[in-house]
Parts: structure tokens; sequence; C-alpha cells
């Protein structure tokens, strides 16, 4: 992994940033149609299908479960698919259910604030310095301001609060699911993609069984939205994911995050007409301050 990330990372980086920022919109969107754990699921499985039918075509061989090698990549794979695609998708669509997909989207500028940490004790090369430290506490008064100090104080009947801290708990999970990725063997990327999406698909669809049934087909706009889902923000975003954190690192993969809040509050404010609390946009301010003056050395190394 290089200092520099350079151009090409970067593209990808506005690019999955454009896409997550999308993806909350569409969450909105297939809640007509679906339950919440079940559009986790059938995004994640179509995304799996997608990637799977893709590596067919290559000719392109999923890890070899019978080397050391191997068992350790579809271990990462497991961890990827539970942190990246089951439990985070699970939870953004419940907490959808009673928050704005603008809220939501600005839940996901808390991401680098738990890669800072976690890359600093387990990625060689990514230290905390004082600069992200100092940013990282700013960040953390975002948060505070955020998700309300209700939310801390709900007994379970407030489930605006409780789904402000599932949505809150997304965010951890990309974070965690970000650093396996960059901790796992050297393996081909698009195979790494698809078996990180089987796993998750092999987890959720049992689960969304369990919790509610079998779905009917949506239709109309929520079925176009569930193919969205699994095409774009969840296939092409796995791909281009798994591309920029074996690359450039997991401390640059979550400054994606920076775009994310920006699309989904635009998005749904333009497609959805949404009204977003006032103190969403004071936290927006300290969250991103906080994270732009944690990655601040990044940008004054070597070129």
């Amino acid at each position: 992994m290089t200092s520099s990330p350079g151009a090409t990372n970067w593209i990808k980086l506005i690019i999955l940033g454009l896409i997550w920022g999308s993806s909350f919109m569409a969450v909105t969107v297939a809640l007509e149609g679906l339950g919440p754990v079940s559009i986790a699921a059938v995004r994640i499985t179509l995304g799996a299908v997608s990637l799977l039918i893709i590596t067919a075509l290559m000719r392109i061989e999923l890890p070899s479960i019978s080397t050391r090698h191997g068992r350790t990549v579809w271990l990462c794979a497991l961890g990827m698919g539970f942190f990246t695609n089951a439990l985070p998708f699970s939870l953004l669509s419940w907490g959808q259910t009673y928050v704005a997909s603008g809220f939501a989207g600005v839940c996901m500028a808390v991401v680098p604030l738990f890669v800072l940490p976690l890359a600093h004790f387990l990625v060689p090369g990514e230290r905390m310095t004082l600069r992200r430290a100092l940013g990282f506490t700013i960040g953390f008064g975002g948060v505070l301001t955020l998700i309300g100090f209700k939310a801390f104080a709900s007994a379970g009947s407030d489930f605006e609060s409780l789904a402000r801290l599932a949505c809150l708990a997304a965010a951890l999970c990309y974070a965690i699911g970000s650093i396996i990725t960059r901790l796992c063997p050297s393996v081909n990327l698009l195979s790494l993609s698809a078996a990180a999406l089987s796993c998750g698909a092999v987890m959720i669809v049992p689960t969304a069984l369990w919790q509610e049934g079998l779905p009917n087909l949506p239709e109309g706009r929520s079925l176009l939205a569930v193919f969205y889902l699994g095409l774009v923000p969840t296939a092409l975003a796995q791909v281009l994911l798994v591309q920029v954190a074996r690359s450039a690192g997991p401390s640059f993969l979550s400054t994606v995050n920076y775009q994310v809040p920006v699309w989904s509050v635009f998005f749904g404010a333009l497609l959805l007409n949404e009204t977003l609390p006032p103190q969403l946009f004071a936290a927006l301010i300290l969250i991103l301050g906080g994270l732009l003056l944690s990655r601040a050395p990044a940008h004054r190394q070597r070129p």
C-alpha cells in the first residue's frame, strides 16, 4: 500500500460516495413493498448471484477451501459478509422505517471515527496521530449532537431513538468490515467480493425467512429499487470497496463517508421530499470538520 492513494482510487471513491448516498433513498422506496430484513436478503442475494455469474464467465475461481491460505480468505470473506453486508444492511433498513433516509446517510459520516482507533491497533502504517485524535474528539461531539442524548435514555418505547442507534451501529459494522478487508491475504479481488457477498447471503436469507417469512414480489418502483440496491450499491459497490480498501487502506476508504451524507440528504430531499431536523446540519458540520482535520496529515505526505 503506497502513501498516496492515486487518481484511480480517488475516482473510485467519488463513485462509491454517489452510489452509497443514493442507496438510502432506494431503501426507503423498497420499504413500500418489502420488510427491512427481506430487503437486506434480496439485495445481498442479487449481488452475490451477479458476481458469481461474472466470475464464472471470466473463469475466476473462488478461494480454495483445501489450502490454509484459502481457508483464511474464506474466514475474512465471512467477516466481510457479516460486517459489510448482512448486519449493517439489516440495521439500516430497519432504522429507515423510523428515520429519514438523509439521517441514515449522515450517520455514515461516523464510520471514519470508528476506523481511526481500529486501524491504529490493527493495520500497520495507520497510526493515530495527535491531529487525528483531535479530529476524532471533534467528530465524536458531532455524533452526540446527531443522535441526541435521548437515544441513550430510551427504554425501548422510542423507536426513533433506537433507529438512530441502529444506524450508528451500522456505521461501526462498516468500519470493522473495512479493517477485515484490508487484513485479508492476497487474493483476486473479484473472487473475494463474490465470496463475501455469498457468505452474507447464506447468513441473511435464513434470518429473513425466520423474521418476515417468504415475501411477496414487490411491484412498481419498490421492485425497481430492490434491483437497483442489489446490482449497484451491493454488487458494484462491493467490488469497488474491496479494490480501494486493498489498494489504499481502510482509513482512505473511510473518507468516502465525507460524501455519503451530502448525497443522501440531497436525494432524500429532492426525490422523497424529506424534512430533516435542524440539529442534523450542526452535527454534520462537527463530524466533517473533525474528519477533515484527522485526515490532514495524509495530504502532507510526500507525493
